[in-house]
């Protein structure tokens, strides 16, 4: 819907957030956007833990990914405890529960992976990290593509906040982690990246990098709101690939990468669904006007199914649920 709504200064926005240390840096950057936008609005940080936070000790892609990290949010919005819930935009699901929209797109950080090194790799780069080295990550995207270009490197599940991550690195758990340049970015944590792995090596997740702000859709006033923080160069970025996974009916945790250009009102889009052994590819590019955002992404899944991508992701599916 259009919001038509004229924001009144006395209602208090509650801003629903996870409890994480990346998503309440996240949160406030928010709060603090609107209420410099807002001067005389009042915007309350409301935390909850969601399950993807209470399950620490199983592999991401065996809990399932619908609502992972949102859920619980998306419950209190329904409920009317808060009023919006700040994401990062690639955990939230390409469907939302009925009565709730992506009120807006944030700018993009960069949407890039990037590579992490225990100090005795520090004078290695990811081509040329040792044979048998365990590189951390709880992404079958990542994990996914790394196979197919480096098949003598080993791979290790790893859970947790970004900090319990670094300290198993550190400790010598990994020789190396394969994290979001965004996060690290906005930890001020970007002294530890030591390589931005190129998009030749690993397409970057849906939605990397921008924060997706979900509300109510019968909302006007927050609507209104939100259109404050709203980029829109990011949010045709964004509706692409989020079109694109949405017509492959895949979720976050499958291997399902994306990279996307916009020049002018031209938007270029590349995606690839790859087989967790890094050997089955289905990948390729599409170009439009920005404005035709999704109808691009719908157009990409179509060729990539021609390639044989729902056949490699059924195959993923399958090997996923017999554990």
């Amino acid at each position: 819907m259009s919001p038509t709504a004229t924001p009144t200064a006395t209602r208090t926005i509650r801003i629903g957030s996870r409890k994480s240390q990346l998503a309440l840096v996240q949160t406030h950057w928010v709060q603090a956007q609107l209420q410099k936008a807002f001067p005389d609005r009042t915007f309350e940080v409301h935390t909850m833990s969601t399950q993807g936070d209470k399950i620490l000790d199983v592999a991401l892609a065996k809990i399932g990914d619908k609502g992972l990290f949102t859920k619980e949010l998306e419950v209190g919005m329904i409920d009317g405890d808060i009023d919006f819930a700040v994401h990062s935009l690639k955990d939230l699901p390409t469907r939302l529960p009925e009565g709730l929209v992506l009120g807006c797109i944030t700018e993009r950080e960069n949407p890039a992976d990037a590579l992490v090194v225990h100090e005795k790799h520090k004078d290695k780069q990811l081509k040329t990290l040792p044979e048998g080295a365990v590189i951390g990550t709880s992404s079958l995207r990542r994990l996914a593509q790394l196979r197919h270009h480096y098949p003598h490197l080993g791979f290790k599940d790893v859970r947790g906040n970004l900090n319990t991550r670094l300290a198993k690195l550190d400790a010598g758990e990994y020789d190396a982690l394969i994290l979001a340049a965004a996060g690290l970015q906005r930890l001020e944590m970007a002294d530890r990246i030591h390589e931005v792995i190129p998009a030749n090596i690993s397409l970057h997740a849906v939605g990397q990098g921008a924060l997706g702000i979900e509300c109510r859709g019968d909302d006007a006033e927050v609507l209104l709101l939100l259109k404050a923080l709203e980029h829109e160069p990011t949010a045709h970025r964004c509706y692409a690939e989020r079109s694109f996974l949405r017509e492959l009916e895949g979720g976050c945790q499958v291997p399902i990468g994306v990279n996307t250009l916009l020049e002018d009102d031209r938007l270029t889009l590349t995606g690839i669904v790859i087989s967790l052994d890094g050997q089955k590819v289905a990948k390729g590019t599409v170009s439009g006007l920005a404005t035709e955002a999704e109808a691009l992404g719908a157009e990409l899944a179509q060729r990539l199914r021609d390639q044989g991508a729902q056949e490699i992701l059924d195959e993923i599916l399958a090997t996923v649920q017999r554990g």
